[in-house]
């Protein structure tokens, strides 16, 4: 029996845990989350009668091998297909009809979330949530993790880490590992840039007539960068309804992130109110918020050192090895480093 520990349950995670299982005859997968829930930033919320997708907001149809998983592997019940266009806005905050790329743009009637529950649920692997893990320490051939409640997990013959590249880099600073590739990892990990993102939900008791789900802001020049429309996806806002994600750019995001919770909320509502052209949406009738300190990298991590501590039976997964902030590229990752691991076991 080969025993894999896994540190996070993003989608990349979920992936390489599903194909591994699937790969390896006798594997015994155990994955220590930090948070209550599944899925990383591809996080969905529920209640009052409302779904909806906080972080990431949909999955790209661009990768054959995540298309296939999505739509032929994994249980198709519940898809949301969004059939809207996504349109452009400008510093001014003006909308033009974009460039949106064919293909489809899928979440599921109960939120993102379901990539990893399905994938977690083709598999054996135990999942323990609210578990956040602080201390890595290589003994002789295998792995081990003590949790923050000072719980000891493993041996593991296989270590794979899957949070965001900084929260990582601290994971290894700290690691009790004595080894140049911890430090080369380390160092790569840690040059990772990311972009901070602060997002609000807001509701409001009346259906917006738009042609379009979402609005980005491709230059990167408005205080907002992005806004969708949570009606377009179906089963997740009642009829005659509407609700708004408004994700703030990264400069905003990070000069506005420890402020008053309720004070970004009203201003990214009446930006929001702006940019659709709508003064309604300056007040609405609900809101949620959420600050993603590490929302998306802004570029890839460097492969040599990565690729050099797997001979070590260290492996790292995510969107940050992947290269691109996008949900369809940590399950692609993530399915690659499942094989990989697979494949050296």
């Amino acid at each position: 029996m080969q025993t894999i520990g896994i540190v996070g349950a993003g989608a990349a995670a979920a992936a390489a845990a599903f194909t591994i299982e699937r790969t390896v005859t006798k594997a015994d997968v155990t994955v220590l989350e930090k948070s209550g829930g599944l899925c990383g930033r591809a996080a969905t919320r529920r209640g009052d009668g409302l779904v909806y997708d906080y972080g990431a907001n949909y999955v790209k149809s661009d990768d054959e091998r995540v298309v296939e998983l999505l739509t032929e592997t994994l249980e198709t019940d519940g898809i949301a297909d969004i059939s809207e266009p996504i349109y452009t806005f400008d510093r001014s905050g003006a909308v033009s009809p974009g460039r949106d790329a064919d293909g489809h743009k899928w979440s599921y009637e109960t939120g993102l979330t379901q990539i990893a529950k399905r994938l977690f649920e083709r598999t054996e692997a135990t999942v323990h949530r609210r578990t956040p893990v602080e201390t890595i320490r290589r003994d002789g051939e295998s792995w081990t993790l003590v949790d923050a409640e000072g719980g000891s997990w493993g041996p593991f013959d296989v270590l794979c880490l899957n949070p965001p590249a900084p929260q990582t880099a601290a994971l290894l600073d700290d690691a009790e590992w004595d080894d140049e590739r911890r430090d080369a990892l380390r160092e790569a990990a840690a040059a990772v840039p990311y972009r901070t993102i602060w997002t609000a939900v807001l509701r409001y008791p009346f259906r917006l007539d738009r042609p379009y789900y979402g609005l980005v802001n491709p230059k990167k020049d408005h205080a907002v960068g992005w806004i969708s429309r949570e009606e377009c996806k179906t089963g997740h806002v009642p009829e005659g309804e509407s609700v708004l994600v408004v994700q703030a750019g990264g400069e905003w995001s990070s000069e506005h992130y420890d402020r008053d919770p309720a004070e970004n909320v009203a201003e990214l509502a009446e930006l929001a109110a702006d940019i659709v052209g709508d003064e309604r949406l300056g007040e609405p009738t609900w809101s949620d918020h959420q600050g993603w300190r590490y929302a998306l990298p802004e570029a890839g991590v460097a492969r040599d050192p990565v690729l050099a501590a797997e001979a070590a039976d260290l492996y790292c997964l995510g969107d940050w090895v992947a290269g691109e902030g996008r949900v369809h590229a940590a399950l692609s990752n993530g399915l690659d480093v499942g094989e990989r691991v697979a494949h050296s076991i």
